[in-house]
């Protein structure tokens, strides 16, 4: 991963007061992330905010541009606008909308770990999710919290036939792709990883 690319550093550096954020490159981009929640993603040298209220509002007065993206050659509307010229001199304002940005993730995050079973996430089936309540991971706010490695770390005391297409599938689960949509770069990680623990 570029670990010096000028629109993540000066995201990090201006937005710091949000917490330790984190990037991680995604789509040809990268997305911005506080305790694993991402509340903005950066395209093409662009830093956009995920939609929220205050976002929102800020755009009917300040047209925003919205972002899109290309999947399979048709442009994709996504729910994240871009920061201009005029907001990125604007730091209150923008420390503003990123709070928000990042308050609203939290709050969908939330409403989904509780209204979601393990089973209903990508990649994992019924099955799974009763080898998840043996290890004591009875809910996708733990599963969230444990995190992939750390899950089937504990999936492999009870079962030692589990492999890497279960570390990635549950990273998968974690992260909402489907396995085989993973980012390159993560699934070469967890791949490493793998290998390493298996010595």
């Amino acid at each position: 991963m570029k670990k010096s690319h000028p629109i993540v550093e000066q995201s990090k550096a201006q937005l710091a007061a949000l917490g330790e954020i984190e990037s991680r490159t995604q789509f040809g981009g990268y997305t911005l992330s506080v305790e694993k929640v991402v509340f903005a993603f950066i395209n093409e040298d662009a830093l956009y905010l995920r939609a929220c209220e205050a976002v929102t509002t800020y755009a009917t007065q300040c047209p925003m541009e919205p972002l899109i993206y290309s999947k399979r050659g048709i442009p994709v509307t996504l729910s994240y606008y871009k920061v201009d010229k005029r907001l990125w001199q604007e730091p209150e304002q923008l420390m503003r909308l990123s709070s928000g940005a990042l308050h609203a993730a939290r709050e969908e995050l939330q409403t989904r770990y509780v209204s979601l079973r393990l089973k209903d996430l990508p990649n994992l089936s019924l099955r799974m999710e009763m080898m998840l309540h043996k290890v004591g991971i009875c809910s996708v706010k733990h599963l969230c919290e444990t995190g992939a490695k750390k899950s089937w770390l504990k999936l492999r005391t009870i079962n030692k036939h589990i492999g890497l297409k279960t570390l990635l599938a549950l990273e998968g689960a974690i992260s909402g792709h489907h396995e085989a949509a993973l980012p390159r770069e993560v699934r070469e990680e967890l791949c490493a990883w793998y290998q390493k623990t298996l010595r």
